[in-house]
């Protein structure tokens, strides 16, 4: 274990930033202004609004593309771990390329394993995301589709309606994030496969790009109160 303390040490940074990073976003103040706070804020607009209108096909149209979206993301995550699988399948191939570089880089096959290993488990955790985001999606649009008619708007039923559409919309847009970032945080864990000091690098590059699309983009500040 002592000659791999460098590669513990980073995987442990690598689990660490995605899970604080996570709970930040989700479970904090500061989190509540992030772009994707503020957008939650109007997906409640968008069900209210829907309420005044008697004709909703725009409002099933913009649902089917997310439902496509989220599709596609959990698809691309289906290929992607056949691509991890065929990796860990080729470790001698792989280190036999490896040893060709005119820097050493040449894992242990066992440690090339699990990294593969790794990899895949992140990609399998993607797409459970995407496609539970996926299902919930398809609950909304039901929903959407027993939503009470313009006539019913100031009821009480229209308005738990109206809460428990929304509810179940951030819990989907919720889930389709976490998908997604797996993926940015798949792209920081490849720095591992050329070194357990790459990972570190990659893993802080993979925050704060993240972290400034939340918090610092033209989009966040387009989106402010």
């Amino acid at each position: 274990m002592g000659t791999y303390w460098v590669d513990i040490a980073a995987v442990a940074f690598f689990v660490v930033e995605w899970l604080a990073y996570g709970f930040t976003l989700e479970h904090t103040a500061y989190g509540r202004d992030s772009l994707s706070a503020r957008m939650n804020a109007y997906r409640e607009v968008w069900v209210r609004n829907m309420l005044d209108r008697e004709a909703r096909m725009v409002d099933m149209q913009i649902m089917a593309s997310l439902q496509n979206g989220t599709a596609f993301f959990a698809s691309t995550s289906l290929i992607a771990l056949g691509g991890a699988l065929a990796l860990l399948r080729a470790t001698n191939d792989a280190l036999a390329v490896l040893r060709e570089l005119p820097v050493d880089l040449t894992p242990s096959p066992a440690l090339w394993e699990i990294k593969c290993v790794g990899l895949i488990l992140i990609f399998i955790y993607a797409f459970f995301k995407f496609a539970w985001s996926y299902r919930l999606f398809n609950y909304v649009a039901i929903l959407l589709g027993a939503m009470p008619p313009s006539s019913q708007r100031d009821t009480a039923e229209a308005e738990a309606h109206v809460m428990r559409t929304t509810r179940l919309f951030e819990a989907a847009g919720r889930h389709f994030n976490r998908g997604q970032r797996a993926f940015f945080f798949a792209l920081g864990y490849l720095g591992w496969f050329v070194s357990p000091w790459v990972l570190l690098i990659t893993t802080a590059l993979v925050v704060i790009v993240t972290w400034r699309r939340q918090f610092a983009s033209n989009a966040w500040r387009a989106m402010g109160n």
